[in-house]
């Protein structure tokens, strides 16, 4: 054998360097760290509180798409004005006494004034009509309008404003 040739059994071993652990090595990570935890845990507890706060919502909206498909039952409409009475008297910046004595053009104000866009001059009175008008009055009225009534009221559960 030729000594200048190399060997497989002149392989040694090479030194690896020492392990680096994960963990930031200086305080100002650590720092960053606690910031990102805090600011992430504020958002969360944000969240929850905001959708625990909308619970009246969801639920006016659930009840108002099982109404939705019963659109020609007259139980169904008639249902319609106590749901959105139930909804202002479960909005959190309401007082109960306040919202339950609102009727005719206070109650048109007031859905007005909770509303992001302009709600039809006399929803107030369709919402009366639907309430207290007679059976034949209610049967009478065509589908188109008993749908615009349903995509308003919806629209307004949807996207009513409260007070903070």
């Amino acid at each position: 054998m030729n000594p200048n040739v190399p060997s497989i059994d002149q392989l040694q071993e090479i030194a690896l360097p020492a392990p680096i652990g994960y963990a930031p090595q200086t305080w100002g990570w650590w720092v960053l760290l606690g910031v990102l935890v805090l600011t992430a845990l504020t958002i969360a507890i944000q969240r929850y509180r905001q959708w625990r706060h909308d619970a009246y919502r969801r639920e006016a909206l659930v009840r108002l798409a099982q109404l939705h498909t019963r659109m020609d039952d007259l139980s169904a409409l008639r249902e319609l004005p106590e749901l959105l009475k139930r909804t202002a008297l479960s909005m959190p910046s309401t007082t109960p006494v306040g919202a339950a004595a609102l009727g005719n053009e206070d109650w048109q104000g007031f859905l007005q004034r909770h509303s992001p866009q302009p709600l039809p001059a006399d929803l107030s009175r369709q919402l009366a009509l639907l309430a207290y008008a007679p059976d034949a009055t209610l049967q009478a009225l065509p589908a188109d309008q008993r749908e615009r009534l349903f995509a308003t009221c919806q629209h307004w559960v949807e996207h009513h404003h409260v007070a903070a």
